[in-house]
């Protein structure tokens, strides 16, 4: 495991290696892929457990893609969306079936919805609400429940939930409703048989005219394009239309695309957009890093990119 052990799911994992008599594999650095294949390598362990900025930044690392990975069982994901051709990639190397995507935060101490590790998987799918935990979508515009199939606040309730945020009973009070439910600021979308898809979180949903804009549907569909490593999205304010936003994309390119005619891959990636989302989704501005900013955890930064 990547997280670091001041992370909530840092210290589950602690926790729960002991619990289930793992050896656990400490990593200082989680960016350092040459130490964490070297690791791989060395003790060939049954689980790895990371965000999906650090799978993305090991499949770009060309001895993990070479690596012997019949001893592992599971690719565990969490802590942000890991879009689904990523999935489908790193599944190509480490072998089908094994990624567990699921899903929690500190406040519920951490997991709400996982995928099963024995049973259907659905791939680009947060899983199944845990047992005796409750889960609905509440629009976060009406404060009504979401209709079947459209996409709403993930809002939850169960014996891990928190009492209250320490000595701040307001905050407590915005966080969880009458009905106990807390209120995760996450945006998702529940098929025919409870799987749960997230779409957004809240403060990261662009408004574009009045439309919305999911930033995890069109930093998916950017990240198939294949010159494409990783992809973030943000709303800047629209200067001819106050109150609404313009899409705007930060891309870090592959190790084999870097060093390429950005204008021609910046307009390629545009065509590729056009083809598979709505006008107002595709980005106006594209922005290239050599490297996204991620947090200490490893998680896409859009807080500094806002900044």
């Amino acid at each position: 495991s990547g997280y670091p052990y001041f992370h909530i799911a840092g210290l589950f994992i602690n926790e729960m290696g002991f619990c289930l008599g793992w050896t656990q594999v400490l990593i200082p650095n989680p960016r350092d892929t040459k130490h964490i294949t070297a690791q791989i390598a060395k003790y060939r362990p049954t689980a790895l457990i990371n965000v999906p900025s650090l799978y993305q930044l090991l499949m770009a690392e060309p001895k993990f893609r070479q690596l012997d990975h019949s001893a592992l069982s599971a690719c565990i994901s969490s802590a942000s969306p890991f879009p689904e051709e990523s999935q489908k990639q790193l599944e190509a190397i480490v072998g089908k079936g094994k990624l567990i995507e699921n899903y929690g935060m500190s406040e519920t101490s951490p997991l709400i919805a996982s995928n099963p590790s024995r049973g259907k998987k659905k791939l680009g799918s947060i899983g199944l609400p845990l047992p005796n935990t409750n889960v609905k979508l509440v629009d976060p515009t009406t404060g009504k429940e979401a209709l079947p199939g459209e996409p709403g606040e993930i809002c939850v309730r169960g014996p891990q939930v928190m009492v209250g945020y320490y000595k701040k009973p307001d905050e407590t009070k915005i966080a969880a409703d009458a009905g106990g439910y807390m209120h995760t600021g996450d945006v998702a979308v529940m098929d025919e048989e409870g799987y749960l898809k997230i779409v957004d979180r809240t403060k990261d949903m662009i408004i574009v005219s009045g439309y919305k804009v999911f930033s995890v549907k069109v930093e998916a569909v950017l990240t198939e394009h294949p010159a494409v490593e990783m992809a973030a999205m943000i709303g800047v304010p629209n200067p001819e239309r106050p109150g609404s936003e313009i899409v705007k994309a930060y891309i870090q390119l592959g190790q084999e695309h870097a060093g390429g005619d950005r204008e021609q891959i910046r307009e390629d990636i545009l065509a590729f957009a056009r083809g598979k989302l709505t006008p107002y989704e595709v980005p106006k501005i594209i922005e290239f890093m050599d490297a996204l900013p991620l947090t200490a955890v490893g998680k896409l930064d859009k807080k500094r990119l806002r900044a």
